[in-house]
C-alpha cells in the first residue's frame, strides 16, 4: 500500500531501539525503552489533559459571551497549569466511617483504564505504545475497568450523595457500553480486521465515512451519542449533577485523588475522539480525492500526527458543542434513549453493514 505521509515513525523506533541495543545488553536496552515510554506517556497525558481543561473553557467562554482564563499568562494559557498545582499541593482528608482501602484504590482503577485505553491509540504513521492484533478489543475491554474505579469511589465514601451518583453511572456507563460496543463492531466487520494499525491502513484511499454507506454515517451519529453518555459528559452528566448531588460520586475526594477523576474525564474526552477518528475519519491517514494528484500530494506532506490531533480535536469541540448546547436529561430519559432507541438501531444498523459487505455496495477498494 502506497504511503501518503511523508514521515515514519517505524524508522526512528528502529534506529533508536539498533543505537541502544549496541550501546547496553539487551535487556537493559529493554528496560531503559520501557521506562522512557512510560514517562513520555505520562507526559503527554498530563500535558493533554491540561490543554483540554483550557480548551474547554475557553470554548464554553465563547459559547457565553465571556473571556474565559485570562489572567495567568498570555491569554490564560496557564490557568490550568495553576490549577493543577494548586490541586497537587492540597491536603488529602481522611474521613471517618469510610472503606479506607477501596476509596483510596478508586481513582487509580480510573486512571489506569484511561491510560490504558490512551496507549492503543496510533498517534502517527508508526507512533503508537501497544500494537497488537486486537487492539479494538483491548481497548473496548479497558474502558470497561473505569466503571469499577466509579462504583468503587461512591459505595466507600459511606455518603448517599456519591451512593446514588455511583449507581446512576454505573447504570448509565453499562448501558450504553453495548451501543459504543456496537458502533465500533459495525465498523470493525466493514474492516474485517480488529489491529488498530490495519484498520487505519484500509483507509488510505478512502475514510470509512464516506466508503462504507449509510450504515457508517449512522454508527458515527451513535457512537457520538452513546461515548458522550459513557463519559458522563453534558447531557449525560447525570453522575455529577451538582444541582442535586452536590459532586456526585467524587464529593468526599480531594487534592490529587480529585485530581485524577477530573484528568481521567477531560482524557476520556481526547479518547473517544480519538477513537471516532481512528474509526470513521482515517485515523492519521489524510485527506485524499480521487484524480486530484497535486492536491493529495500536498496533503501527504502534513505530519501524519498533526491529521490525527486535528480531527480529534474538531470531534471534541462537537462535543463539547453538545455539551453546553443541550439541558441535562432525567435518569430515565437517559436510559429510555439508549434501551428504546439507540440499542434497536444499532443491531439493525449492524445487520444492515452485513448485508452490504455481503453484496459488495461499497465504494472504493475494500
Amino acid at each position: 500500500m502506497a504511503n501518503y505521509t511523508i514521515d515514519n515513525f517505524h524508522s526512528l523506533s528502529a534506529w533508536f531501539d539498533q543505537m541502544l541495543n549496541s550501546a547496553m545488553p539487551s535487556w537493559l536496552a529493554t528496560t531503559v525503552e520501557c521506562l522512557l515510554v512510560g514517562v513520555g506517556l505520562l507526559l503527554l497525558y498530563t500535558v493533554l489533559a491540561l490543554f483540554y481543561i483550557l480548551y474547554e473553557r475557553k470554548i464554553c467562554a465563547y459559547f457565553q459571551c465571556r473571556l474565559g482564563p485570562d489572567r495567568v499568562g498570555p491569554w490564560g494559557l496557564f490557568q490550568s497549569m495553576a490549577d493543577a498545582v494548586k490541586m497537587l499541593i492540597k491536603e488529602l482528608i481522611s474521613l471517618n466511617h469510610i472503606d479506607k482501602f477501596l476509596f483510596a484504590l478508586a481513582p487509580y482503577l480510573v486512571i489506569i483504564a484511561s491510560f490504558l485505553c490512551f496507549a492503543v491509540l496510533p498517534w502517527g504513521n508508526g507512533l503508537q505504545i501497544i500494537d497488537f492484533n486486537i487492539g479494538i478489543f483491548f481497548l473496548v475491554a479497558c474502558s470497561s475497568i473505569g466503571v469499577l474505579g466509579i462504583l468503587l469511589a461512591g459505595w466507600s465514601s459511606n455518603n448517599k450523595f456519591t451512593l446514588i451518583g455511583a449507581l446512576r453511572s454505573g447504570a448509565q456507563m453499562v448501558s450504553y457500553e453495548l451501543s459504543v460496543g456496537l458502533s465500533i463492531l459495525t465498523m470493525v466487520a466493514f474492516a474485517g480486521t480488529m489491529d488498530v494499525a490495519k484498520i487505519v491502513e484500509a483507509q488510505a484511499d478512502h475514510w470509512f465515512i464516506f466508503s462504507a454507506h449509510v450504515p457508517a454515517i449512522i454508527a458515527f451519529v451513535i457512537y457520538m451519542i452513546a461515548g458522550t453518555a459513557e463519559t458522563n459528559r453534558g447531557p449525560f452528566d447525570l453522575p455529577e449533577a451538582e444541582s442535586e448531588l452536590t459532586a456526585g460520586y467524587h464529593t468526599e475526594y480531594s487534592g490529587i485523588h480529585f485530581g485524577f477523576f477530573y484528568l481521567a474525564e477531560y482524557l476520556n474526552l481526547f479518547i473517544v475522539s480519538g477513537v471516532a477518528t481512528l474509526m470513521f475519519f482515517g485515523g492519521w491517514m489524510p485527506f485524499r480525492v480521487a484524480g486530484w494528484d497535486g492536491f493529495n500530494e500536498i496533503m501527504g506532506y502534513i505530519p501524519s500526527i498533526v491529521w490525527f490531533l486535528l480531527k480529534a480535536f474538531v470531534l471534541s469541540f462537537i462535543i463539547i458543542w453538545f455539551k453546553w448546547t443541550y439541558p441535562r436529561l432525567r435518569i430515565d430519559q437517559l436510559l429510555s434513549l439508549e434501551w428504546k432507541y439507540l440499542l434497536p438501531i444499532n443491531l439493525f444498523n449492524l445487520a444492515l453493514m452485513v448485508v452490504i459487505i455481503w453484496q459488495g455496495w461499497y465504494f472504493g477498494s475494500y
